[in-house]
Formats: structure tokens, C-alpha cells, sequence
């Protein structure tokens, strides 16, 4: 069984469909994952003029049913990892049982809640700096966060654009001491501590943001700033409320794995992709342990 139909999901399938394994994939709430809300990949090995996320996606689910792999629609509610084999029950009601499970069902990148993230999502609106950043070289993008994430993303972003905007709501950055340094002495990044943004302007894609300044205050004051790129670095939410019963997970909710591999404490359970990976968080590593997943799940089931 490979709960999730992002890039991990689909490779396990691949992986495992080669292998005779006649893996069964739920595809979840998003079919395709993340990169079905991304315009452009251009940093995917084998498409050197880039690709569509959501057409490489159907490329990926297209080499897997190839192989013979079952893929259903469905979200799984509730699983029983007590015992093998495992139940796992479909929000239709439907309950499989399976030898093994690949947990494959990604994170999702935390947004402020503003409708125009919604209205320019691929417009100019991004969650991934290092997915999207190039598309805005010697142009001008805005960050949102003060934490190490933001502050990453701010650096990767001034070595692409003429002007980074970090827009910090706190008086102060959240980021370790060696990242606020890097930041803070990046000549063309500009920080705006105390700042909040609440909406965004543009008539063919983002063309600025609308700022308000010490929110709440006596001196609270509203202006916009022109940006061709709106990132957010506020976070992700690992998809993994339902396993959590069963397995370990950091403070975040990553999915905890053993030593190099992508098992879990439970035997026959492994995680791949985002869900367990709060540092690379990209298509081509989520493919990479999603191999590793079907590889290990197929020498279990050898043993």
C-alpha cells in the first residue's frame, strides 16, 4: 500500500510495480502533490526545457500504471499498525490490508490566509524559493518570515534578484545568530521588521504587495511596495496527523526514520518524501526516497 501521489509516491509505485509487488496507491486530497500547483519545473533532471508540474506529474502516475500499479482515488482516515498485515481504511469506508505501507503524502506549505495568495498562486505567488526563484532574476521579490527558512530563502533569493524584501511581523528575527548576520549584510536585502502584509495588487501577475506597519499601534501605518515575486517562508505542515498514533514525529510532525533508510519503528512501514523531510523538501529527493522506500519494502517482504 503507497498512501500519496506526489513525486515520492509515484516512484515508490514504479518501484514496486517493476518489483511484482502489485502495490495498491491512494492518491490522497492533492493527486500529483505540490508540483501541481507550480506553473514551471526546470530543475528536474530530464526535462531540459522544463515541464509543467502538473504534466509531470500525469508522466509520473502514466509510468506507473504502466508498470501495473492500482491506483485508486481516496484519502486514508485511519490506520490499525498494531499487526501485520496493516489496516487502513478509505474515507469511503472501504478497509485494505497490506503486507507493507509506504507513507508518502508530503506537507503542505503553511500560507498567511490572504485571498490573493489563492488569486496569483502561480501568478507570482510561490512557497519554494528554490523551485521558483530563477523565474525572477534581476527583478524584485518579498519574503515573509523571520525565521532560518525565510532567511534562507532570502539569501538564495539575492543571489538571483536586484532587490529582496524580508518581511518580518516580529520586531526581530527568529533565524540563528549566523543566518540574521548573513542577512543583515546582504546588500540587497531590506529588512521590514514590524510588517504585515495583507494583500497583494497586479493586473496580469503580482506587480506589489499592500503593507501595514505596526499593526495595532498608535502609529500603525499602511503603504505598498512594488514586487515582482511574493514568497512565503512561514513554514510546512507534514501530512501525517494520522499516523501519528503509531509512529514517532518530531515537534513539527516529520515523520521519524531509522538511520539512512526510510523505515519506520514500525517493521513493513517506511515514509518517503516531504512527510519525512524537513530540510530539502524538493521533487527529485522525494523521488530519491521514494525508490528507497520500494527497495526496502521488497527486501522485507524477501525476508
Amino acid at each position: 500500500m503507497i498512501i500519496g501521489s506526489g513525486p515520492a509516491g509515484y516512484t515508490a509505485a514504479i518501484y514496486a510495480s517493476r518489483a511484482n509487488l502489485r502495490p495498491v496507491l491512494y492518491c490522497g486530497l492533492q493527486m500529483g502533490g505540490q508540483l501541481t500547483q507550480t506553473t514551471e519545473v526546470e530543475n528536474f533532471p530530464g526535462y531540459p526545457q522544463g515541464v509543467d508540474g502538473n504534466q509531470m506529474m500525469m508522466d509520473m502516475r502514466e509510468q506507473a500504471e504502466r508498470f501495473g500499479a492500482d491506483l485508486r482515488d481516496g484519502i486514508v482516515t485511519q490506520v490499525d499498525f498494531s499487526k501485520p498485515p496493516y489496516v487502513l481504511t478509505i474515507d469511503d469506508g472501504t478497509q485494505i490490508e497490506a503486507d507493507t505501507v509506504i507513507i508518502a503524502t508530503g506537507a503542505s506549505a503553511k500560507y498567511l490566509g490572504l485571498a490573493d495568495e489563492e488569486k496569483y498562486r502561480g501568478q507570482g505567488v510561490s512557497a519554494c524559493a528554490t523551485c521558483d526563484g530563477f523565474f525572477y532574476r534581476k527583478k524584485v521579490t518579498a519574503v515573509v518570515g523571520g525565521g532560518d527558512t525565510a532567511c534562507e530563502d532570502a539569501l538564495y533569493l539575492s543571489g538571483l534578484c536586484k532587490k529582496v524584501y524580508l518581511i518580518v511581523r516580529k520586531p526581530f528575527l527568529r533565524a540563528s545568530k549566523v543566518m540574521q548576520e548573513r542577512v543583515m549584510n546582504a546588500e540587497n536585502i531590506e529588512i521590514l521588521f514590524e510588517h504585515n502584509a495583507i494583500g497583494l495588487y497586479g493586473e496580469n501577475g503580482v506587480e506589489g504587495v499592500h503593507l501595514v506597519k505596526r499593526k495595532g499601534e498608535a502609529d500603525e501605518s499602511h503603504y505598498d511596495i512594488p514586487v515582482d515575486g511574493f514568497f512565503l517562508a512561514i513554514g510546512h505542515k507534514p501530512n501525517s496527523d494520522v499516523f501519528k498514533e503509531w509512529l514517532d514525529t518530531d515537534e513539527i510532525g516529520y515523520i521519524k526514520t531509522i538511520g539512512n533508510t526510510q523505515a519506520t519503528k514500525i517493521p513493513g512501514v517506511f515514509a518517503a518524501g516531504d512527510v519525512c523531510d524537513p530540510v530539502y523538501r524538493q521533487a527529485i529527493v522525494a523521488a530519491g526516497t521514494g525508490c528507497k522506500a520500494a527497495l526496502e519494502a521488497e527486501r522485507y517482504l524477501q525476508r
